[in-house]
């Protein structure tokens, strides 16, 4: 679903038998790493105009040192470092908080010479001082802005993508019903802003959009939940099922169900 273009779905092609069936598949599928090709032609979503991964080459073709914080699975930086390649950064290294993400991204990411360190979200980042000239992150859960100040040299550069407020939640919303403007306001890219202008960086850039997604059939939706589970907590396919059901009808009868995702890209440097 990640980072593709908007296509043909599944529906209202459905009999309604299907639910269950489609139920059973949205839930057998692994959550591991941050691929999404498994959503394709179930569930789109726009890509950014400002293209993470090639901008993330670009910045790793010019730098000596590089951390990647929470990679996921490790495909956006394998997929990164294939493009800087052959001036990929003498030192690289990632981490991740989520043991299956921990395997995936090691075994993608070793042949690169690249290690990945387990480390929680919530850090410490375990690096020394000054470490790095580069620091990039796509989608952290919640950007460390005092760590990423520490680990980076003066003059060096964090960049990343990061979840906007307010993401897909017309869905969150759809299953949870109205959120606290507290929750709904989190990751606004001004408090972000101001977070790091706190920790001592220089925010040198700031780009913000809302972005249009589509899920075609309710496994879509259900493997969406299950794998970014933050976005409903405590999310299971039998404890929601009358609201599913309901979905997926309006699915069949309606045509998609309409979302949208927001993203920031963010600049920032260590004077």
């Amino acid at each position: 679903m990640d980072d593709k273009d908007r296509g043909t779905g599944h529906g209202g092609g459905h009999p309604a038998p299907a639910f269950e069936a489609l139920l059973a598949e949205g839930a057998a599928v692994p959550t591991e790493g941050w691929d999404f090709s498994w959503f394709e032609g179930r569930a789109t979503e726009e890509r950014p105009s400002w293209g993470y991964a090639m901008s993330l080459a670009g910045r790793l073709a010019g730098a000596r040192a590089a951390l990647d914080v929470q990679t996921g699975g490790g495909e956006v930086l394998d997929f990164a470092l294939g493009r800087a390649a052959p001036k990929a950064p003498v030192l690289t290294v990632a981490t991740e908080g989520w043991p299956a993400n921990v395997a995936k991204a090691t075994a993608l990411l070793r042949p690169r010479g690249i290690a990945v360190v387990a480390s929680p979200e919530e850090g410490p980042l375990p690096f020394a001082d000054r470490a790095f000239d580069l620091v990039t992150s796509r989608h952290p859960v919640q950007p460390l802005w005092e760590e990423i100040a520490r680990v980076l040299r003066p003059g060096g550069t964090y960049f990343a993508q990061h979840v906007g407020p307010r993401s897909v939640f017309e869905l969150v919303e759809y299953f949870l019903g109205p959120q606290p403007r507290e929750v709904s306001g989190a990751r606004h890219p001004e408090r972000e802003r101001a977070a790091a202008e706190a920790a001592g960086l220089e925010v040198v850039g700031l780009r913000a959009e809302r972005l249009r997604v589509e899920f075609h059939d309710i496994a879509a939706v259900v493997h969406f939940l299950r794998k970014v589970v933050w976005m409903v907590p405590g999310f299971t396919v039998e404890a929601c099922r009358p609201r599913l059901r309901a979905l997926h009808e309006r699915i069949e009868s309606g045509g998609p169900f309409v979302a949208h995702s927001t993203r920031h890209l963010v600049e920032a440097r260590r004077p």
